[in-house]
């Protein structure tokens, strides 16, 4: 474990009378954590212009940088710079494609409620788990696809870069939004087996 870069999504709630205090907030740890080594990127969103949640991700290159930042006074000044602001907080760590694996009522990552606070990453399904599920998915519905567009009279004489790309764009929805979260549903007791 910790070889695999980690994205953290958290998810605040802020004082709306301080939405210009909070803005400088948030773009203040952006710069903290820049500065760390195996830090990705970040971002952060209001949920709308009225809106007092906000939603944050930030990726470091593994979990011992994003240890290290967690860890780090400037983060801790920072988070305390927040507490006259930041109402509530969740976050949740994810690493590789895990996030498809999750439980969509309750989630398998851990929900922070302090903003100081940290949880350790929960074990993902073995690899091949996650390749067998993510293959039971996509098989039916590639083949589904093929199927139909060998219908169409001009397909044949589409490039093939043409193909691939149409047929990615088109798949590639379906399988996130739709086929995976089914998949993960009907297979979670054999992805992740409860030891109780």
């Amino acid at each position: 474990m910790g070889s695999e870069p980690i994205t953290v999504s958290i998810r605040r709630e802020v004082d709306p009378d301080r939405i210009a205090e909070a803005t400088v907030w948030a773009q203040t740890g952006v710069n903290l954590a820049n500065r760390y080594p195996g830090f990705l990127g970040s971002g952060w969103v209001r949920a709308g212009e009225g809106s007092d949640v906000w939603h944050m991700l930030y990726r470091f290159a593994d979990e011992q940088t994003l240890d290290a930042w967690e860890r780090s006074p400037e983060r801790t000044w920072w988070l305390e710079m927040g507490r006259g602001f930041v109402r509530a907080e969740r976050a949740k760590r994810r690493t590789g494609i895990e996030g498809w694996f999750d439980d969509p009522a309750t989630g398998s990552t851990p929900t922070v409620t302090d903003a100081s606070g940290s949880a350790p990453v929960p074990a993902a399904p073995p690899r091949w788990k996650q390749a067998v599920a993510i293959w039971l998915g996509f098989f039916p519905v590639n083949l589904a696809f093929s199927l139909l567009v060998a219908l169409l009279p001009w397909w044949d004489g589409v490039p093939l870069a043409a193909r691939v790309l149409a047929t990615t764009l088109v798949l590639t929805p379906i399988m996130t939004y739709w086929v995976l979260p089914w998949v993960t549903r009907m297979l979670r007791g054999w992805l992740a087996p409860n030891p109780g």
